[in-house]
């Protein structure tokens, strides 16, 4: 929160700090034991997860224009993504691959999360990217060694099909998305930006023999100090293929946000004890 004030307050004061964490993020970067993922190639032969996401949804009051613009952002910084292989060893970084978005790659203005608000910048809406890719790598072994998420709920929920919270936040460089490969097997993303879909598959070098489930638990609005809040936790299981057998359960989100749009009375009435949206 103290950011959304001092940004508001103090905008140069904010720019400086910004120029001063992408710095160091710039300096952490090279750092000769993280091994990047850079390789490009054709799909893995097994599929581990596949998913999609609208392109266009209500989202309030805005110009629907702006979602026709992400669309644009979306096609380009998906191309960056499309085809990775994560090795043995290897850290996917958003911003490593992406870079940075600037109007001299072709980006434009699109919807930004930003300071509390809901703005518009270069680049806007490929929050959705990495909304996608943290949901592909849920359902697999991959380490999540980076994960950031929005700390206000901005809009209602429109045709929502995966809990809330389960998204990731990302902002050039230092708000990255990253997963490492503690693993022997070898994982690639693949990304389409399709008519209404963003559609994603994560694939392997050879069968992965577990499956994993996503569920919502504890789920409902509150009212503290005059503000309204929305509360949930997110656990996976993770079954063995081959016997059905969960072979762990574990928490691994736990969100509380601001909302910042109108709730019904009934809404802050509802509580949900049980698992509320998931997918195998």
């Amino acid at each position: 929160m103290w950011k959304e004030r001092v940004g508001r307050v103090f905008p140069a004061l904010y720019r400086l700090r910004v120029a001063q964490l992408r710095l160091s993020r710039h300096m952490q970067n090279f750092d000769p034991r993280i091994r990047y993922a850079r390789t490009v190639s054709e799909p893995l032969p097994f599929v581990c997860k596949r998913h999609q996401s609208l392109l266009r949804r209500r989202l309030g009051a805005t110009d629907p224009q702006l979602q026709e613009n992400k669309i644009t952002n979306l096609r380009l910084s998906s191309s960056r993504v499309h085809g990775i292989l994560i090795r043995p060893g290897e850290t996917f970084s958003f911003w490593k691959l992406v870079g940075k978005t600037t109007a001299r790659k072709g980006y434009i203005e699109g919807l930004l999360l930003s300071h509390g608000e809901v703005r518009t910048g270069v680049g806007g809406g490929i929050c959705q990217l990495a909304n996608l890719l943290f949901w592909l790598a849920l359902h697999s072994p991959l380490d999540i060694v980076e994960r950031h998420h929005h700390s206000f709920d901005p809009f209602p929920d429109d045709r929502r099909v995966l809990p809330f919270g389960s998204g990731a936040s990302v902002f050039y460089n230092y708000v990255d998305l990253r997963f490492y490969n503690g693993t022997a097997e070898t994982f690639q993303f693949e990304v389409e930006v399709a008519d209404r879909h963003l559609k994603g598959t994560l694939r392997s070098a050879n069968e992965w023999p577990y499956t994993y489930h996503m569920e919502e638990w504890n789920h409902r609005f509150m009212e503290q100090d005059g503000k309204y809040y929305r509360q949930n936790e997110i656990w996976r299981r993770t079954i063995a293929k081959r016997t059905g057998n969960v072979e762990n359960e574990e928490r691994i989100i736990r969100n509380f946000s601001e909302v910042k749009y109108s709730l019904e009375p009934q809404q802050l009435n509802e509580g949900q004890d049980e698992d509320a949206a998931g997918g195998a």
